[in-house]
């Protein structure tokens, strides 16, 4: 009878849950049904059947426990943001240009600024408005994505830069959410708060992620032969739940934990099997959440606040439009592309969601907050298509309607803004001094942490316990105290700085600062397990012994850094995506092409195709397999599989496209990664002044793709143009004979500044 009532009571409560999840299943089902018919965005489906859903309409089945509701939009968040590390991966962060870091910056501080005062205009309180300049400040990468899909812009220059703000926002919305909590949690903006949230977000994701590149890759490929697509979407998933755990142990939300394992994982070399597989449950859960977002929606509330709703739609469209294209703009783009991109960052969507949710899970937020920004999202979602298809032509309208001086003034501030910028010698010692010193001393505090935490509980009542675990932790610890204190870094440039005289006093406190914090380390674990004074005699004799075996040290950290960077560099190295580059300060810009075994150009030169003649690009480069050739001449023929690295005009561009289309290719998803780079120089030698681009193609094996002279443009210049002094060149070439001629330059013009001062 006990067992019969158990399971009945098991029963009563598992209903409800199950009952919910077949009726949000449901309507997301019927929901992609229509939508795909009506050839709108998923999302907004899914959002609008599951408001319709929601228990405020009785002529629809409607949900028995708004609870069960949650629990699934929550599992819903954590799978939606570890598929969105998937995508993300920190090098891509790491690679991200100038330009969208100062976009995408510039239009979160505007937003997030203005919407807070928007909210305090509207008489909300603090965290409604905190909250609701927060979500105002992300724009929405599905949403985007599937609009350039639909729209077929992808080769487009702007599209780049777009790409590369949204990368910068997905971190900038999780740190939010770590913020957003502090001030949740306090009830108040204390900046020692904050500051201390910032920190030990920054300590757990270096180690998290030094961690993860460390271990994770190293299984993945011992185990490789033994992993079926079903034990590594198992293993993946297991993974994702684990680092949710730690997450939410050390006091960062689940979704944190979710999207730091995803982003780990994506630097692997089974990334792209391990997002295939995960892609069913990413669409399972991904319609779980956002139909459980449209059934807590208030169809009441959003009739009485209809009035914030046009108003935050319209802060929304215009101010994301203006912030973003200000930002593109200050970072050297043109009037054209920053408008663009501008206009294709104008809305909002899943991230606002989860800070929304936030919000409401917290308690510090009013209910009418949450459905407003669905609607807002709703809203933008249908007008982010037009804004980007009328972004072009909008661009021009400004421009001939804005005074001739502004123009001239912009170009030429586009121009100077993407010159060349030479780095000092002494900027790259000490970017890599300090990059070194933080990385080890968070290496160093972390195991040092770990140990007192579980080491020493468990030998603190043994006789020689403590020296025991003390030994045990030096050792760990040891190669990464040698590389903080005594390992060089930029031998080459620490020596030339070395023999100017006015350098030598800061290399000293730099090396002095490195081997002082070595001695804190030693000193504060010796300290965790003994007394002062053992502690002292103990520091004495460890630094004895660092000095005996530094080169055992050097060995054994080297094969430490080895084994990172090989898992790090695997998957690039192996394949990476370049389907576009943005390297141009005007339209012209680089695209990958492939040319596939059925092509009608197969067989076929260069010069028999009067490509250059016909549409105005040149051919950077062309990889055959394994091979690449730079700078290909006119006798050289097109073979199926080869991909072509092309630089032209967004116009020129899609006309090779169409081309290449009429003759039955199409563009890859990815290319092989090559030597072959765009630079940007000033004619400053003597013996590339006034000779022909051909002679300086002769002479340096590069291809001259643009030249800027007198603020005026030419992409794709004859080889017969005459080169003048402090002409900029846009160069594509071999990158190590680019980088030794940008080097060259880089030291005339300081020689040159020298002897003028």
């Amino acid at each position: 009878m006990i067992a019969l009532s158990a399971a009945a009571e098991s029963t009563h409560h598992l209903q409800p849950l199950i009952s919910d999840l077949g009726l949000i299943l449901m309507t997301a089902g019927i929901a992609v049904l229509l939508f795909r018919k009506m050839k709108q965005p998923l999302v907004l489906g899914y959002l609008i059947a599951g408001f319709l859903a929601g228990n405020h309409f009785d002529f629809f089945p409607s949900i028995t426990d708004m609870k069960s509701v949650e629990v699934w939009a929550e599992i819903g968040v954590i799978f939606l943001l570890f598929s969105l590390g998937l995508e993300f991966s920190f090098k891509k962060l790491m690679k991200v240009g100038g330009t969208s870091s100062v976009t995408a910056i510039t239009q979160i501080l505007f937003m997030t600024v203005i919407g807070y005062a928007v909210g305090q205009w509207m008489g909300w309180g603090k965290m409604d408005s905190i909250f609701l300049g927060a979500t105002l400040s992300i724009s929405s990468t599905t949403i985007i994505i599937r609009a350039f899909d639909e729209l077929g812009v992808k080769g487009k220059k702007f599209v780049g830069i777009v790409f590369g703000a949204l990368i910068v926002e997905d971190i900038v919305a999780i740190l939010m959410l770590v913020l957003l909590s502090t001030i949740a949690v306090s009830d108040q903006v204390s900046g020692t708060a904050l500051l201390q949230s910032v920190l030990k977000l920054i300590f757990f994701l270096i180690i998290w992620f030094l961690g993860g590149i460390f271990i994770i890759p190293t299984i993945f490929k011992k185990a490789k032969h033994l992993l079926t697509d079903e034990m590594l979407l198992i293993i993946s998933l297991a993974l994702c739940l684990m680092m949710v755990i730690f997450a939410s142990n050390v006091g960062f939300s689940p979704a944190l934990g979710a999207f730091i394992m995803g982003s780990i994982i994506a630097e692997t070399t089974m990334a792209e099997k391990i997002e295939h597989l995960i892609q069913p449950v990413k669409d399972f859960f991904g319609a779980v959440f956002f139909v459980s977002v449209g059934m807590l929606i208030n169809p009441v509330t959003l009739i009485n606040y209809a009035l914030p709703v046009a108003i935050i739609t319209l802060l929304t469209i215009f101010g994301k439009a203006f912030s973003s294209s200000i930002g593109a703009l200050i970072s050297g783009q043109p009037l054209k592309q920053s408008v663009q991109t501008g206009m294709s960052l104008a809305q909002i969507g899943e991230f606002s969601f989860i800070i929304a949710t936030l919000g409401m899970s917290l308690k510090v937020t009013s209910d009418f907050l949450y459905p407003i920004i669905v609607a807002v999202s709703a809203i933008t979602t249908f007008t982010t298509p037009f804004l980007i298809k009328y972004s072009e032509r909008f661009a021009f309208f400004l421009e001939s309607k804005m005074p001739k001086r502004w123009v001239k003034n912009i170009n030429r501030y586009s121009v100077n803004a993407q010159a060349i910028k030479s780095v000092s010698t002494w900027q790259i010692v000490l970017r890599s001094s300090i990059t070194q010193i933080i990385l080890h001393t968070i290496i160093i505090t972390a195991i040092i942490l770990l140990s007192s935490k579980f080491v020493a509980p468990l030998v603190a009542n043994t006789r020689f316990g403590n020296t025991l675990a003390a030994l045990l932790t030096l050792v760990v610890i040891a190669p990464f105290l040698w590389a903080l204190s005594l390992r060089r870094v930029k031998v080459d440039e620490v020596e030339a700085l070395w023999e100017e005289r006015k350098y030598r006093g800061a290399l000293l406190m730099l090396i002095l600062i490195r081997m002082s914090l070595g001695l804190f380390f030693v000193g504060f674990l010796l300290n965790i397990f003994f007394s002062p004074l053992v502690a002292f005699v103990a520091l004495i004799i460890a630094i004895g012994a660092y000095q005996i075996f530094p080169k055992k040290l050097n060995e054994q950290y080297h094969k430490i850094e080895n084994h990172f960077l090989k898992n790090l560099n695997d998957r690039e190295n192996k394949k990476i995506d370049r389907r576009y580059a943005n390297l141009m300060p005007w339209d012209g810009h680089m695209s990958f092409f492939e040319i596939k075994k059925e092509s009608n150009l197969v067989g076929q030169t260069l010069q028999e195709l009067k490509i250059r003649e016909q549409l105005g690009i040149n051919i950077a480069y062309i990889k055959r397999g394994e091979v690449t050739i730079p700078i290909p001449t006119k006798t050289e023929r097109l073979f199926p599989g080869d991909e072509i690295c092309v630089i032209g005009t967004d116009a020129q561009i899609a006309e090779f496209t169409k081309f290449l289309t009429q003759n039955e290719t199409e563009p890859p998803t990815k290319v092989e990664e090559t030597d072959i780079v765009l630079r940007q120089l000033e004619v400053s030698q003597d013996e590339f002044i006034q000779k022909s681009i051909g002679q300086f193609r002769a002479k340096t094996d590069g291809m001259v793709v643009g030249i800027e002279r007198n603020g005026n443009r030419i992409l794709n210049p004859e080889s017969s143009l005459i080169l003048e002094k402090n002409d900029i060149l846009w160069v594509v070439g071999d990158k190590k004979k680019m980088n030794a001629l940008m080097a060259f330059e880089g030291a005339k013009i300081q020689r040159d500044r020298g002897s003028k001062e």
